[in-house]
Formats: structure tokens, C-alpha cells, sequence
């Protein structure tokens, strides 16, 4: 208490103070608001004050409601809501993008209602982003959980292309023009478009007709001009379709009195061609004349003004250019040098098809793959190392696109006793049989498997490529008997379905079928057995091979093989589940284990087959069945979607989609769901994933160690099942026809051959051809006892064929 004078009054004055804690207060009226009132007495009586009401001021922690994440479409509204937590004073409401306040006065587009709720007006893609509510007063600062925000586009089509030419220019062939997702482009998760991005439609394109001409008319009337013709019409036919027209003269004409014509001519007549005759004479002795002055006058006044003519030659010595000659020992001349021990190969190493004559290769040891142009063959160590073999290869600037290592590419030297090479878990293989060879000689030869980015394979219309790209070399080289190339392929094949060609790159560069499979062959040098799963391709060629087929219809399929690959190790929340959609070739499955062993991937299901039809309709992937308490997708849409002409042409080899899960607590290890993958209106497969992404590796046994290989060349008698002496015996014993056709046709008849006895009957050898087709069918688990069954009801031999000493073998 203060006592003091009121100076404008002199009255005295008394200040009075209380302190009054909180706890004194909460523990008479507990939490509810309070007042406080001064009183003041005195004799003259009791004064009171005005109420001062006091509250306790507080906020809340948690938000009555907070944003939520959303995704919308370009243009959608959205609406934010926000109800802040509970306080005293009530709280004031601000908004964050990206952690930056949101100024509703800077940015017409947006706007906060009077219960806090921020709204825009329309998406743009620069709204997304993470949006926060902050609530605050004078006690405290709260802010709500981040919502995301995604503004995504769905894809609209494109107008369509116009149409394309005709896929051949005479007879039937295909059209088709195309369209892109791109109007516009799906942005931020939007749906890809919907339906088909190219259309292909019949065509019919009219043959060009050459004209050619009709037969010569009769001869004519003799003429006033001792003349007659003779005319032609280039009328069968007649050109037609931008045909050429037919070449060489229309009318013909010639003398048809032997030129001996004479014409009764008047005596005026006659007088006139004599004075004329006379006037020629004339002319042409008054010409010489004149010419023989000029001649002697210019003779003499070079007498008279030149002394000396070799003057005027002194400068212009003779040169001659003429070759020497034995009798002539004065001229200059050049021996060749004859000491090197290198034969020099001008021009190219490539065979003409058009010619009969194989060509002749010098007499080296070795034969190393030549490109066109200048070469040299040089005589070398028949062991050559890998390193060295590569280097030459990459060195030949035909050869420039073979792999710089020997990952894909096996190699060897033989001689006549053949052998083969073998890319290991590929399926590709290459036979050299006995004899194949010519004795004397010593080959390097070379198999490769080319990426289908490394090599360009034009493909028009409807073709696909059905196969791996083979090399295998070097070319020129020559082979008395067909090599058997095998390789794998993906199609379902069928005569009314498909048109399947063997195509060989040439040594320009450029490729051409060099067979029709299921047509009469065009050569004996190329000839292809085609079986479920692999083709093996008879070739006395060697050189860089693929299989092509055109669809003749929208039923032809190609196999896919769709393999499903996850992080061996999880370390963050999220997962991701890549599908392969790859053509049914062992290649194709080898380099995606490879990629994936690089990637840190381990297989998660058992491979399954799909049959992808020329339907043009794309391919969808979608994922189910996932338990929302333990994951979720981050796929916005329902499904993804491969284009068809991305999976059709063949030529893109690692197609796949990626799966992006995050499971919500970094304990959960289980993973069970549903992988569907399926073509419209075609067919499909699903996937049920049922495992523990941390422990499980029961799918392991399916990727191939590297140490399982093989040997990718083997020399010699080691490359075969059959022992050579064994083979000789069959070969002598069946070659020769037989009573009742107990001969090589029926042993080609009991291993199922048949089809092709045309082909085996056009060799020197038909029982050679068909034991070289079984090594490569059966090599290394064939079963000799099966073979020796099939030869034994020939008739000719039995079983005790194949019973030799060890010595013999």
C-alpha cells in the first residue's frame, strides 16, 4: 500500500496492490474464467471498480481436422481443410507451400474461407506440392501434418498419320498409319491413353504390266519411192500400270526393188541433172587448185626462213611408254620381290551367288576373317589366344560391330575332324561336322550373339524378328559339307498364319532372304529345320543369320516370357517388383539375369509363357490384392501399358514395367499380391506373389551360376556322341539304297525326318546329313541307345553296330 497527494487537487490518494497466484485461483474456482474488483471505503462511503475478468490462455496440440494428400486432375478444383486445435485466444490460420507462407493477395488463384479451408480455383502444375496448416496464438505455434498435392495430366491421342504406302509394291500387302499419346503427353502418373496407337488395314497395290510388241504386219505395196513398210503395235500387252513401254522402232521400212529403181524421167528433166553434175566438176578442180598454190607457196617460205628444224623440236623429246621387252636389254626394268612369306589377297573374300565355282582359299595354316578390300593371310601357330583372336576381329572393318569381348562369342581352330562352338545358356550352337573341312586345312572359326542395338535389321510391314542375330565366320571360307547352325526362337508357328524367312546379311551391309521356310529352296546351300522352341539352319555359308516372319494373319502369335525380378535386399520402405516382358529365347533370359545379378535383383516367381498376337492391341500390367494395412501402390492409374509395336518388332529385348510399393512399417517382410499381365482382347497370365522379401530365395535355382557354363568349343571327336568309327559304319551301311526302302530313308523316317528327305537326297551323303542333324539336336544329353533302336529296325544292322573296342573309338 502507497500513500501520496494528488497534485492537481492536493486530496490524498492511496494505491493498493494484490498478488494473487494462479494456483490460489484454480484451487477456489477451479478452471473456469475469473473476475477481480477493487472496493474502497471510507467514512463518507463505498466505491467499487469495474470487473477485470481474466482467463487462462492455451492451444491444443492436436488439429480437429488436418489436410489429407490428394491427386487431381489439371484444371479440378481443390479444397484443403483445415479446423485448428482448440486454444484461447483461438488460434490464427496461415498456410505453407513448399514451406513458403501462401499469400492469397499475391495469387488470384487462391483463396482461404472463413473456417480456415484453403481452396484453388483451378490445378496448375505448379500446385504440386506439400501443403501445411499452421495454427498459432499467444501461448503457442502448432503445425498439421504435410498434405501432398499431385496435379497430373491425363494423355490424350494424337491426330492420326496419314496412311502409309502400301507394304509392297504389287499384289497384296498392308497400310497402316499411327498416333501418339502425346496431346497431351501424361504428366505426373495420368492415365496413359486408351486404345490402339497404330491401325493396319489391307491394301492392294496393281501389278506394273511391261508392254510388249505385237507381230509384224504384212509388208506393203511397193511405193512411187521403190519402197515398202511393215508396222508393229505394242499392244500384247499393252503397258498398263506404269509398265515400261516396249522398246525398238514402230514401223519398219526398207528397198523393194533391190535398189535398182528407175523412174521414167522427160527430157527437160534430164537436161537439168546434167548441167548440174557439170557445175559440181567445176567447183571441186577450181578448190584443189587453189589448194596446191597455197601448199607450195608456205613449203617454200619455210626453206627460205628456217636453217635449222630441230629448233622448233629441241623441247619435245620423245617419251616411250611401251614395256619392256626380252630382246630389248636398254630399257628399264623392275623384278618382283619374291622373298616374303606373306600372300597378299586382293578384293573381297565374300562368294558370288551367281557363279557355280567355289572359291579357292590359299594354302595357310590359319584363315583369319577378312573384311573387303586389301588382305593378308598370314601363316601362323594354329593356337591362337582369345585376346589376340578378339583384337583382329574388332581390327576388320566388316567385323566392327562383333562384341569386344567374349562374353557372347565362342571360338576355335579346326581341321576335318570338325567340332562345334556353343554360347553358353543361350541355346546357340554351331555344328562343324566331319569332313566339313577340307583335309589340310586349318580353320579359326568364330560364333557370336549380337544385342539387336549393336546391328540394324530393317523390317517392313508386318515382319518381326523371331530369333537372336548369329555370326558366325569367317565368311568366304570353304565348307565341303553343310555347318548346323542352332538358335532359338519365340514364334507359334503355322503354314496359314506366318511367312518365315532365313535372312543373311551381305558383305555391303545390306540383307536378303536367302530362304523361304515351307517353299521349295531356291539353293542347296541353305536349308532350315524348324522345331517347337529352336531352328537349325543347314549352311555351306558362313555369316551373320536371323529369322524374320511376316503375319498373314491377326491370329499369328510370338511367345513372350514374363519373369518377375525384386531387390534381393531392402534396406528403405520402399519396393519396387520389375515385370520382363522378353521373347521366349534363352539369349534374351541370360542377359536379363545378368542385368539383374548387376542390379541386385533375385527372381520372385517361376517364368511364365504368354502368347502375344498380331492384334495390335497393347499389353497391360496391373497389381491386386495387396493388404492395404501392411502396403500400398504408388501406381495412380489402374494399370501400365506396353505398346504393341514396342513388343511386336522384336527389336527392343528388356521390355518391362516397374511395380513401386512402400510398405508402412520397416518390420513388415511379407509380401503377398497379384501380378495380372494380359493383352486386350488376347491372352494372359497372373501372378501369385506369395514370399518374404528378406529371407526368401526359393526361386534362386532358376538363374543359371556362372560356373555352369560349359565349354564353349570342343575339337575334334570330344565334340560328338557319336564315335567317328560308329558314324562311318552307319554312313556306308545306309547310304546305298536298300529292298523296301531299308536304307537312310527309313532311319530318317523313324527319327521323324521325313519332311525333309528331298533335302537329305540332294547331298553326297543323306545318312551323314541326318547324323549331323541328330548331334545338334541332341548334343551333350542324346541318347545313343534310342539311336541305335532306330538303326537296328532298319534292318540292315542291329544294336551290335555300336558295340567297338575302346581302341577303335
Amino acid at each position: 500500500m502507497q500513500h501520496s497527494t494528488d497534485r492537481g487537487t492536493g486530496l490524498p490518494v492511496m494505491e493498493v496492490r494484490i498478488e494473487v497466484t494462479r494456483q490460489q485461483v484454480e484451487k477456489i474456482f477451479g478452471l473456469e474464467e475469473y473476475w477481480c474488483q477493487c472496493v474502497a471505503w471510507s467514512s463518507s462511503g463505498t466505491t467499487k471498480s469495474q470487473k477485470a475478468f481474466v482467463r487462462i490462455a492455451y492451444l491444443r496440440k492436436n488439429f480437429e481436422q488436418e489436410p489429407t494428400a490428394r491427386e487431381v486432375s489439371i484444371e479440378q478444383g481443390i479444397v484443403l481443410p483445415c479446423r485448428p486445435p482448440e486454444g484461447i485466444p483461438p488460434a490464427e490460420v496461415e498456410w505453407l507451400r513448399n514451406e513458403e507462407l501462401v499469400d492469397p493477395a499475391l495469387d488470384a488463384n487462391v483463396y482461404v474461407t472463413p473456417e480456415h479451408s484453403l481452396v484453388l480455383r483451378q490445378a496448375r502444375l505448379a500446385d504440386t506440392a506439400n501443403y501445411t496448416c499452421v495454427a498459432k496464438n499467444i501461448v503457442a505455434r502448432r503445425r498439421s501434418a504435410s498434405a501432398a498435392i499431385t496435379v497430373y495430366v491425363n494423355g490424350g491421342w494424337s491426330t492420326w498419320t496419314q496412311w502409309s504406302g502400301c507394304s509392297t509394291s504389287c499384289g497384296r500387302g498392308w497400310q497402316k498409319r499411327s498416333r501418339t499419346c502425346t496431346n497431351p503427353t501424361p504428366l505426373n502418373g495420368g492415365a496413359f491413353c486408351e486404345g490402339q496407337n497404330m491401325q493396319k488395314t489391307a491394301c492392294t497395290t496393281l501389278c506394273p504390266v511391261d508392254g510388249a510388241w505385237s507381230e509384224w504386219s504384212k509388208w506393203s505395196v511397193c511405193g512411187a519411192e521403190c519402197t515398202h513398210w511393215r508396222s508393229r503395235e505394242c499392244s500384247e500387252p499393252a503397258p498398263r500400270n506404269g509398265g515400261q513401254d516396249c522398246h525398238g522402232p514402230e514401223l519398219d521400212t526398207r528397198n523393194c526393188t533391190s535398189e535398182l529403181c528407175s523412174h521414167a524421167a522427160s527430157g527437160a528433166e534430164d537436161v537439168a541433172l546434167y548441167v548440174g553434175l557439170v557445175a559440181v566438176a567445176v567447183c571441186l578442180v577450181l578448190l584443189l587448185l587453189v589448194g596446191v598454190l597455197l601448199y607450195c607457196r608456205k613449203k617454200g617460205g619455210l626453206d627460205a626462213d628456217v636453217a635449222d628444224s630441230s629448233i622448233l623440236t629441241a623441247g619435245f623429246q620423245p617419251v616411250s611408254i611401251k614395256p619392256s621387252k626380252a630382246d630389248n636389254p636398254g630399257l628399264l626394268t623392275i623384278q618382283p620381290d619374291l622373298s616374303t612369306t606373306t600372300m597378299t589377297y586382293q578384293g573381297s573374300l565374300c562368294p558370288r551367288q551367281d557363279g557355280p565355282a567355289k572359291l579357292q582359299l590359299p594354302n595357310g595354316h590359319l584363315l583369319s576373317p577378312l573384311g573387303a578390300g586389301r588382305h593378308t593371310l598370314h601363316h601362323s601357330s594354329p593356337a591362337a589366344e582369345g585376346a589376340d583372336f578378339v583384337a583382329r576381329l574388332s581390327t576388320q572393318s566388316y567385323f566392327r560391330s562383333l562384341p569386344r569381348g567374349t562374353n557372347n562369342m565362342a571360338y576355335g581352330t579346326f581341321n576335318f575332324l570338325g567340332g562345334r562352338l556353343m554360347i553358353p545358356n543361350t541355346g546357340i550352337s554351331l555344328l562343324i561336322p566331319p569332313d566339313a573341312i577340307p583335309r589340310g586345312k586349318i580353320y579359326e572359326v568364330y560364333l557370336t550373339l549380337h544385342k539387336q542395338e549393336e546391328v540394324r535389321l530393317p523390317l517392313a510391314g508386318c515382319q518381326t524378328l523371331l530369333s537372336p542375330i548369329v555370326s558366325c565366320g569367317p565368311p568366304g571360307v570353304l565348307l565341303t559339307r553343310p555347318a548346323i547352325l542352332a538358335m532359338g526362337h519365340c514364334v507359334e508357328a503355322s503354314a496359314e498364319n506366318w511367312s518365315i524367312r532365313l535372312k543373311k546379311q551381305s558383305c555391303e551391309g545390306t540383307w536378303e532372304d536367302v530362304l523361304q521356310l515351307g517353299a521349295e529352296p531356291c539353293t542347296d546351300l541353305y536349308y532350315c529345320q524348324l522345331e517347337a522352341q529352336a531352328c537349325y539352319i543347314f549352311t555351306e555359308q558362313l555369316g551373320r543369320f536371323a529369322l524374320v516372319g511376316e503375319s498373314l494373319s491377326m491370329a499369328a502369335s510370338k511367345r513372350l516370357k514374363l519373369v518377375l525380378f525384386a531387390p534381393a535386399a531392402c534396406p528403405s520402405l520402399e519396393y519396387n517388383i520389375r515385370v520382363y516382358c522378353l521373347s521366349d529365347t534363352q539369349d534374351t533370359l541370360k542377359e536379363v539375369i545378368q542385368l539383374e545379378k548387376q542390379l541386385g535383383g533375385q527372381l520372385i516367381g517361376a517364368p511364365r509363357v504368354l502368347h502375344f498376337k498380331d492384334s495390335y492391341h497393347n499389353l497391360r500390367l496391373s497389381i491386386h490384392d495387396m493388404p492395404s494395412s501392411l502396403w500400398k501402390s504408388k501406381l495412380l492409374a489402374s494399370y501400365q501399358e506396353i505398346p504393341f509395336y514396342h513388343i511386336w518388332s522384336g527389336l527392343q529385348p528388356f521390355l518391362h514395367c516397374t511395380f513401386t510399393l512402400e510398405r508402412l512399417s520397416p518390420s513388415t517382410c511379407e509380401l503377398a499380391c497379384k501380378i495380372w499381365v494380359w493383352q486386350v482382347e488376347g491372352d494372359g497370365q497372373s501372378f501369385t506373389v506369395n514370399f518374404n522379401i528378406a529371407k526368401d530365395t526359393r526361386f534362386s535355382d532358376w538363374l543359371v551360376p556362372d560356373s555352369e557354363v560349359g565349354a564353349p568349343a570342343l575339337v575334334g571327336p570330344s565334340a560328338f556322341k557319336i564315335p567317328f568309327l560308329i558314324r562311318q559304319k552307319i554312313i556306308s551301311s545306309l547310304d546305298p539304297p536298300g529292298t523296301r526302302g531299308a536304307d537312310w530313308r527309313m532311319l530318317a523316317q523313324k527319327l521323324n525326318l521325313d519332311s525333309h528327305l528331298s533335302f537329305f537326297a540332294s547331298k553326297p551323303s543323306p545318312t551323314a546329313m541326318i547324323l549331323n542333324l541328330w548331334e545338334a539336336r541332341h548334343f551333350p544329353n542324346g541318347n545313343l541307345s534310342q539311336l541305335a533302336a532306330a538303326v537296328a529296325e532298319v534292318g540292315k544292322q542291329d544294336s551290335a553296330l555300336f558295340a567297338v573296342s575302346e581302341a577303335e573309338c
